[in-house]
């Protein structure tokens, strides 16, 4: 099985002695569909930073797909996002003059791949996502599950080896919420890896593996495995 990413006694802190993380051990392996659970002030933000590559610890290691992060310099660590680290957060971030195909596409732009092959790519994403229908509309002909379908579409179209999800459902209502946590276990089911960050106790136990934080440290993890 291979390790996609693998946290190995890491802590954060920040400015005025805040301890962000605690030493904290944790691993994720292909395949797997995981929710990060806490409340707010947990750390579980500071986590997803981390898992990818957005920031670096104070210390300790973390390694994505088996290399040490802290060996990367900025534009190596810019191309590591791009190419295996897909992102999907509450707001959507959509940008609001395009259309959900051009939307998806722009998630190629740091690939560098052909405007055509952008396109290809982009629709098979949002067909993936069961958005074929849609790829022309734009984010405010969108309701807020469809929007939310285009992002996970925009974090899927680079084929990442991880997929982080900041609170995929905290902006949306209940029937959304559950159409999105569906999608994510049908993405799954086909292979892709999926970490969930979420303070949402009934999200986090719809999926088959729970790494509770509090405090900075994991609490509990339901797989009981070291990184």
């Amino acid at each position: 099985m291979t390790r996609v990413i693998e946290l190995s006694g890491v802590s954060k802190v920040y400015a005025g002695e805040v301890h962000a993380l605690r030493a904290v051990d944790l691993s994720v392996d292909a395949g797997e569909l995981l929710a990060v659970v806490g409340p707010s002030g947990s750390g579980k933000s500071t986590l997803l930073q981390l898992m990818g590559t957005l920031d670096r610890p104070t210390s300790g290691t973390v390694r994505l797909l088996g290399h040490d992060v802290a060996t990367l310099d900025d534009r190596a660590l810019s191309a590591v996002r791009a190419h295996w680290v897909g992102f999907v957060f509450q707001r959507f971030f959509l940008t609001s003059h395009l259309s959900a195909l051009g939307n998806v596409a722009n998630g190629l732009l740091y690939q560098g791949e052909g405007s055509a092959e952008r396109g290809r790519r982009a629709k098979e994403a949002l067909h993936r996502v069961g958005l074929g229908h849609r790829i022309d509309h734009l984010p405010s002909e969108l309701s807020g599950g469809e929007q939310q379908r285009v992002a996970i579409a925009r974090a899927l179209v680079g084929r990442p080896a991880i997929v982080l999800a900041d609170e995929p459902t905290g902006a949306l209502d209940s029937s959304s919420g559950q159409a999105v946590l569906d999608l994510l276990h049908e993405l799954n089911a086909e292979g892709t890896t999926i970490a969930v960050i979420t303070h949402d106790l009934a999200v986090a136990r719809s999926l088959p593996r729970q790494v509770e934080v509090l405090d900075g440290a994991v609490r509990h993890d339901s797989a009981r495995r070291p990184a």
